[in-house]
């Protein structure tokens, strides 16, 4: 049985910045798949490099129910310090993107209309 905290972090209710780490997803492969926690880290790590692998390469990574991560390249542009109003040339950058997909967004937005009833 999930701990509060536990309920808390998938349902959105715990609003204090928690973050999900690696540790954390280690943990959950540990406890609901059974491999031990040596095996789940490097689970989790080689599942992690993969995509990461995939994206250096150019290529998308889609998960499906989750979402889709891709690479794009921005130009160059001249952009303005907002304090001084000064412009400062911006220069050209690969920006990685997350596209969630239609079933997280309904996820979440249940999330949100949870919150706003509670």
């Amino acid at each position: 049985m999930p701990s509060d905290d536990q309920s808390k972090r998938r349902t959105g209710a715990n609003m204090t910045g928690k973050t999900l780490t690696r540790m954390d997803l280690s943990e959950a492969v540990f406890r609901d798949v059974g491999l031990s926690r040596n095996e789940s880290a490097n689970l989790v790590s080689s599942v992690l490099q993969h995509m990461s692998d995939a994206l250096v390469g150019g290529e998308q990574v889609k998960i499906s129910g989750f979402g889709t991560f891709s690479c794009r390249d921005k130009a160059a542009r001249v952009g303005r310090n907002p304090k001084t109003g000064e412009e400062a040339p911006i220069p050209p950058r690969r920006v990685l993107t997350f596209r969630p997909s239609h079933l997280m967004k309904d996820r979440v937005a249940a999330g949100n209309a949870e919150l706003e009833q509670a």
